[in-house]
């Protein structure tokens, strides 16, 4: 006699393109996001100390190029949360036509690499009008991450009990008025994690930006390396930069993430 089975809910398994958040619960990562760290931070303090021909003067060309990649970053991703906000309140649109424009928008970038869209806008694009290197990548970046945090925001709203809907419009509120005072409120808390998380992924996808001229911590460092020919040094000095940067941003991400999860229990 075959054993009776209970109908169980389908395992979700996230993965994505940021950084691995070292969380209180998983001791193997939160131990190995402070090896990772010490190890860069040693590696970078003796590189600076015992082994300062050349990378000390790769160290003093780079401070422009990392401030460039920040620009980058914040500037990208609050056009991008702007983006998929309105791309999230699309997708859950009850308009058919609205839907479908936003849901459209989403397949189509998210069918495109990041790479291609930055031709595109930044040389294609010049067929009809020359947009400068700095807001080609700023663009590109912004509606390429657009379509990510409109999933976000969907999947953020969505979490939320329709019940807080109806308690609204029962109460007089609009729909307007009860997504922006009464849901939203509350998603946001679901949906700052990932977002902290796709700030890491935009960061390091910023080095593609290096392409369009953009002098960010990549594109300086090539061009170091093109002048010095010391292209080792050169990009060893850039790669340990990069991983301090997200492993630090990620332990941040990690900080905020707790601090929610405490004020969600209170």
């Amino acid at each position: 006699m075959a054993a009776k089975t209970k109908d169980t809910a389908p395992v979700t398994i996230e993965v994505g393109d940021g950084a691995a958040i070292p969380r209180p619960r998983d001791i193997g990562l939160v131990s190995a996001w402070r090896v990772s760290l010490a190890g860069a931070l040693g590696v970078l303090g003796y590189l600076l100390l015992f082994e300062t021909d050349p990378y000390w003067e790769i160290f003093k060309f780079l401070p422009d190029g990392i401030l460039v990649t920040f620009e980058v970053t914040v500037a990208s991703i609050l056009v991008a949360v702007v983006i998929g906000l309105f791309t999230g309140l699309g997708r859950i649109s009850q308009n058919r036509l609205i839907n479908l424009i936003a849901s459209t928008y989403v397949e189509v970038v998210r069918g495109i690499p990041l790479l291609v869209q930055l031709f595109y806008i930044y040389y294609a694009l010049a067929k009809f009008v020359q947009v400068p290197a700095m807001v080609a990548a700023v663009t590109a970046m912004s509606v390429c991450y657009g379509a990510y945090m409109g999933e976000v925001f969907r999947a953020g709203i969505e979490s939320i009990d329709k019940g807080q809907t109806e308690a609204s419009l029962s109460l007089g509120f609009n729909r307007t008025q009860t997504m922006f005072y009464v849901i939203l409120p509350q998603a946001w808390r679901t949906i700052l994690p990932p977002v902290g998380n796709e700030f890491i992924a935009l960061l390091k996808d910023t080095s593609l930006v290096s392409i369009l001229a953009v002098a960010d911590l990549l594109r300086r460092g090539r061009e170091y390396a093109s002048t010095t020919f010391n292209y080792f040094e050169t990009y060893t000095m850039v790669a340990v930069i990069y991983l301090i940067i997200t492993l630090i941003l990620s332990k941040l991400v990690s900080i905020m993430e707790e601090r929610l999860s405490r004020y969600e229990r209170r």
